[in-house]
């Protein structure tokens, strides 16, 4: 085979099942690629000793016959997730040096299903962020360029960059990621990849570093609808370490891909078509439309009046919860710690150096908003308002809805220190078609739907009733299979 990157994971599976190919052959083949796309920045540690140990180990199984699901698979893993033995940042200098000595249930669940980790992927500071800009171990670069602007580094979105750079870039079969408000399916998007953010509760929070926890979920990035369904069977599960992870089966997804979907009803709210809503972006819109009629489903007008309110609702909860959950950093229990001359000063020299600007930001918003005088004003409202977001969902469902169809983003991927440098706000609407999915715990995912005129991908989201991913994996393979097909970019990151 020529260049073993450039297999999908289903395929590489297959080949290593067959015997065409070894583990370590595949595992060699991109720590290769990874050494050479530094440029990129998308690995903060790579763990080439240990991906080589666990590639042999997995062609021992092969020639027993006792391969796992992923047996052999190097796959990439977000510094989010802590690795026992492995450095975990969470792209943060608070973190320092911390060394888990513990696995993360669904990278457990990887494992155990025999993949090989490549290393710990670079993201936001602590996920928060929309274009991998806040990382203190600096941005990362998306392995795409903008037409006619070669010299513009775009950014590969947030804040799992590092999980969508990495497989747009073949640098891994697939990543994982996770998603509080949208960090898996608009880089996804950003990058022509596919991103599934799972129902809230079918993946353990356990062993991730907490950023907003009624938000957050662990989900897969990958090349192909199938791929994607492929990790996320061994990523979900349920896990009595999270009393939030949900007891239930965890369906043959892959089996989903390639399903009928004629007959599926298929809801377009009329309040995602923004004021201002670039041509673009419209157009691919009724083009996703114009594909799944074309593939037998039925398209129905939809109101979820509420969207409105989506993005500053998220703006309240999710910094009120983050503010809480980074409150366990102080210097005394985990990494970095700045000397002071009493324990308050200790804590506050050491906060106001470990954290970023944006961490700082938003903790500071969470605190406002949790404080005496407004946690009633703010956040219980907040928390009122979430349940009308997630109403309107539950209405469209009721009425036979089976899934809905909105832009990924609101744009194409944009170049570093292009958006957000004087407006934070600027860079949160990049959350406005994703952020409802959090609030309401459903599941989506982010399907490539063809390039834009600037040369960059443009993606559709679908967004399903809880616990059936298996609807949005047969939806999401019907539209990859209409779309036009994405030729990821030529390597021109690759170092001598």
């Amino acid at each position: 085979m020529s260049d073993l990157t450039h297999l999908s994971l289903a395929d590489a599976r297959d080949a290593l099942t067959s015997k065409k190919i070894s583990a370590v052959e595949l595992t060699k083949a991109h720590l290769a690629a990874i050494e050479r796309a530094r440029a990129l920045n998308c690995f903060i540690t790579e763990t080439p000793e240990l991906a080589l140990k666990q590639a042999e180990a997995s062609d021992a199984k092969l020639a027993r016959g006792e391969a796992g699901p992923l047996e052999g698979l190097p796959l990439g893993v977000k510094d989010l997730y802590c690795s026992k033995g492995v450095r975990t940042t969470a792209a943060s200098r608070i973190l320092d040096d911390f060394t888990p000595t513990y696995e993360s249930t669904v990278s457990g669940n990887l494992l155990r299903d025999g993949a090989v980790t490549l290393g710990k992927l670079n993201l936001d500071e602590f996920a928060m962020g929309s274009s991998n800009e806040t990382s203190a171990f600096g941005p990362v670069v998306s392995p795409w360029r903008r037409k006619g602007d070669p010299n513009a580094k775009i950014v590969p979105g947030g804040s799992s960059g590092g999980s969508s750079a990495a497989v747009a870039a073949h640098l891994c079969l697939g990543a994982t990621a996770t998603d509080t408000g949208g960090s898996i399916r608009q880089p996804a998007a950003f990058t022509g990849t596919v991103g599934v953010k799972p129902t809230y509760g079918r993946c353990s929070r356990w062993g991730i570093v907490a950023f907003a926890s009624s938000l957050d979920q662990a989900g897969p990035i990958a090349r192909t609808v199938r791929d994607a369904a492929i990790m996320l069977r061994s990523m979900a599960g349920h896990d009595p370490k999270d009393t939030t992870s949900v007891d239930a089966p965890v369906p043959d997804y892959e089996a989903a891909v390639g399903a009928s979907v004629k007959g599926r009803r298929i809801g377009v709210p009329k309040e995602y078509r923004l004021d201002g809503m670039s041509a673009e972006i419209a157009a691919l819109w009724d083009q996703g439309v114009a594909w799944l009629k074309d593939a037998g489903a039925e398209i129905v007008d939809i109101s979820l009046p509420h969207t409105k309110y989506a993005l500053p609702t998220y703006y309240i909860i999710a910094p009120a919860e983050a503010s809480s959950n980074l409150a366990r950093y102080d210097g005394v229990r985990y990494g970095m710690r700045e000397q002071g001359r009493d324990i308050v000063d200790m804590y506050e020299k050491t906060r106001a150096k470990g954290f970023g600007a944006e961490v700082r930001r938003r903790i500071m918003i969470g605190t406002y908003v949790l404080s005496a005088g407004y946690y009633d004003a703010y956040y219980v409202r907040a928390q009122k308002v979430r349940s009308l977001i997630k109403r309107d969902f539950d209405e469209a469902f009721a009425a036979g809805v089976d899934a809905v169809l909105t832009p990924a983003t609101p744009s194409t991927a944009f170049a570093q220190g292009e958006q957000g440098s004087t407006d934070p706000v600027e860079m949160y609407l990049n959350d406005v078609f994703t952020v409802t999915v959090n609030m309401a715990g459903l599941p989506g995912v982010a399907v490539p739907g063809g390039l834009a005129a600037n040369g960059l991908p443009l993606g559709l989201q679908l967004i399903g009733r809880p616990f059936d991913e298996e609807t949005l994996f047969s939806l999401a393979a019907a539209l990859e299979q209409a779309a036009p097909k994405i030729d990821f970019p030529q390597p021109w990151w690759r170092e001598a």
